[in-house]
């Protein structure tokens, strides 16, 4: 689904990526990893078009993205790739339902329908009780499946994780791992997650391990 070529990039002097160059298999859980530093977060951010390489290319589905115009980048990514952060960011004055249907109405849905899709997300995820809360009256664990339903709303083929469960207690995080397997298994989405999580990297389908900009 996802070919990486001979990605680069520098923050100035420093060389975060040195030439990254691999692929990703589509309805598969890749995980990666590496030290702090290592690059894993830029490199995320570059499969997910949220910051430009200095030179190389990410295809996805044979389009390579870095070609298109920043407003088709920005309707592409909109439409065909989810994000879920270590921080939920989820909105404080919207509820979470409302939370959920922002992306989608960004793309163009109606609000009705968008409210109508963001809560058929919550009861999925068990959380339709608590979709009329703000995010300051959710718990960690909710806040950051409220931030999974966001990601979702579009059906995206691609869901791009960092770090999703680097806030959660250890039982959290299982249950959100799990999410993460069944939402593969049900549904055949892509993910492609940045952990430290021992435990997650041993159960996905793949590990990719950086080290100093390059994979090892």
């Amino acid at each position: 689904m996802i070919v990486v070529k001979d990605l680069k990039k520098n923050y100035g002097q420093l060389e975060v990526l040195k030439g990254i160059n691999l692929t990703i298999e589509a309805s598969k859980i890749t995980t990666v990893v590496g030290a702090s530093g290592a690059g894993k977060s830029t490199l995320l951010h570059l499969i997910g078009t949220l910051d430009k390489p200095n030179s190389g290319e990410v295809i996805i589905n044979k389009l390579s993205l870095y070609q298109l115009s920043d407003k088709d980048l920005s309707e592409y990514r909109n439409k065909h790739i989810g994000f879920i952060f270590q921080f939920h960011h989820l909105l404080p004055e919207f509820t979470a339902v409302e939370n959920v249907a922002l992306p989608a109405m960004i793309g163009g849905t109606a609000r009705k329908e968008a409210l109508k899709k963001a809560m058929e997300l919550l009861e999925f995820l068990q959380l339709s009780d608590r979709a009329h809360h703000k995010p300051g009256e959710l718990s960690g664990g909710e806040q950051q499946r409220v931030a999974v339903a966001r990601a979702l709303i579009n059906r995206p083929g691609l869901i791009l994780a960092d770090e999703p469960s680097g806030n959660l207690d250890s039982e959290n995080a299982r249950k959100l791992h799990q999410l993460f397997f069944d939402l593969r298994d049900q549904f055949q989405q892509t993910f492609v997650i940045v952990t430290h999580n021992e435990e997650l990297a041993q159960l996905s389908d793949r590990v990719i391990t950086l080290k100093d900009g390059l994979v090892i």
